[in-house]
């Protein structure tokens, strides 16, 4: 069973949500906010596995929150869900922790996928999305806060493009021929040049810095 977080200001957005996620098996709402503030409090009394998060709500917004559940509760999985199709929030938003990014008309296989996914610990970006974060590579909103991008291996980039197009770390072993503990052995050393701590931010990161043209 996948306890469920829903963090969002809109009353009828988060009813929506139970309703929709309740007609599934396997996923169990605990708890509601309506802002980041109190996701933050609920998630140190209650662990959920799964927090949708919206990004704007008065006071305490989702990206603040995201941080804060990373710095302190990193073991909890973030799925954004907002009406901002917006890239620099999205590319905001990955980098800050969060494992999946989808807009509220998304359809409901999508979000029980992506639900899934980071309750897995694993990072789904539906196709646009990555296009999107794609198409950002090598271009920030600042020409003047580009930064030289780490020294990865030829295998780290193997590995890193292979994230990009959502392949499992089972599925990148068999690509190219490894183990899939040596796989894991490489994201983390891509994590540790990068400075993150996910596939989502991996990938944010590294678009922006122009590794995945």
């Amino acid at each position: 069973m996948i306890r469920i977080l829903i963090a969002d200001d809109h009353l009828i957005i988060r009813q929506g949500l139970r309703l929709i996620l309740e007609t599934e098996d396997g996923f169990e709402i605990i708890a509601e906010a309506p802002d980041g503030t109190e996701a933050v409090r609920l998630c140190a009394d209650l662990q959920p596995d799964v927090v949708l998060m919206d990004l704007r709500m008065p006071g305490m917004d989702g990206l603040n929150a995201i941080e804060k559940l990373r710095a302190s509760q990193p073991e909890i999985a973030v799925v954004i869900l907002t009406t901002y199709n917006e890239d620099d929030l999205m590319l905001r938003g990955l980098q800050a922790g969060a494992r999946g990014y989808l807009l509220k008309d998304t359809n409901r296989e999508a979000l029980f996928d992506s639900i899934r996914a980071a309750a897995r610990g694993e990072t789904l970006l539906r196709p646009e999305i990555m296009a999107r974060v794609l198409s950002k590579a090598g271009m920030p909103a600042n020409p003047n806060q580009i930064t030289a991008g780490p020294d990865l291996t030829d295998r780290e980039h193997q590995v890193l493009t292979a994230v990009a197009k959502g392949e499992r770390s089972k599925e990148i072993a068999v690509s190219l021929g490894i183990t899939e503990r040596t796989v894991k052995a490489h994201l983390a050393s891509i994590y540790g040049k990068l400075g993150v701590d996910s596939r989502a931010a991996a990938i944010a990161v590294a678009a922006q810095k122009g590794l995945l043209r």
